[in-house]
């Protein structure tokens, strides 16, 4: 499917992003360790043209059993008190960034980890950054249960990034692919640079998000990202990566499908 603007006049260079991928809760995981830290991150955000985060604290592997899905939505609701009264213009939202394993589909169902936006539809997929296991299994039953997976930065895991066809096998699932804004910048190496790029011509649904934890090594950078990208391959495909599909990712309607027309495409 091709996606077109409905009112393409109106479009600026200053679009606005939901961020699907952000560990902005103080003190649950590897993000800010407090509250002024959370808030710092926050007003990052906001500075970056993000107007609505998915607040994602990893879940299971070593963080497993620190918390559950109601520590984390309590969490969410302290945040937006508090940014509301430091009057900081950002919504967050519930998530988790999950770490693969053969418990999710009845933590699921337990609500003890949590799908993007609590919208039921979509779970952020961490795989673990040592070894490669291959999702497929999970991703097809998930599938079964009306779940979609969403691979966490591909781009920075070893296997995928020297592989980026090896997703090719998983197109039965229809799972998401979600690349860090920081990548296509250089700012997790170049081969993982190179794999973002790479991954944008597999035939994979694909969203951009920052993963950003601080304001120091893993600040965000959407607005850097969509300017380059939209140099690199065109502004309705970045609008695609980093405005519409993190839009559906929250609201749960299907993703939209990026056409690289190899006319278009000036790459990397």
């Amino acid at each position: 499917m091709k996606f077109s603007h409905s009112n393409t006049a109106e479009r600026t260079s200053e679009a606005t992003f939901i961020d699907v991928h952000c560990h902005c809760l103080p003190g649950l995981d590897d993000g800010p360790p407090d509250v002024p830290a959370a808030l710092t991150l926050c007003r990052a955000l906001a500075a970056d043209r993000i107007a609505t985060v998915v607040a994602t604290p990893h879940q299971l592997g070593r963080y497993d059993g620190r918390y559950d899905a109601k520590a984390i939505r309590q969490a969410v609701a302290q945040l937006n008190e508090l940014l509301a009264g430091a009057r900081i213009p950002l919504k967050v939202l519930p998530g988790a960034d999950i770490r693969i394993d053969e418990r999710i589909e009845e933590l699921v169902r337990s609500d003890e980890i949590v799908t993007v936006a609590d919208g039921g539809r979509y779970l952020l997929l961490e795989l673990p950054h040592e070894v490669f296991i291959d999702p497929e299994m999970l991703l097809a039953r998930l599938a079964e249960g009306g779940l979609c997976g969403v691979i966490t930065h591909p781009e920075r895991h070893t296997f995928l990034a020297e592989r980026p066809q090896y997703v090719r096998r998983w197109v039965s699932y229809r799972p998401c692919l979600q690349i860090t804004a920081g990548s296509f910048l250089g700012g997790f190496g170049r081969r993982s640079q190179e794999a973002a790029w790479a991954f944008l011509k597999e035939p994979l649904p694909l969203a951009i998000a920052t993963d950003a934890h601080d304001t120091a090594g893993r600040a965000p950078c959407m607005s850097q990202a969509y300017q380059l990208i939209s140099r690199h391959v065109g502004r309705d495909e970045a609008d695609i990566l980093c405005v519409e599909n993190p839009r559906r990712l929250v609201t749960g309607e299907s993703l939209v499908m990026l056409n690289l027309e190899a006319d278009r495409w000036t790459g990397r």
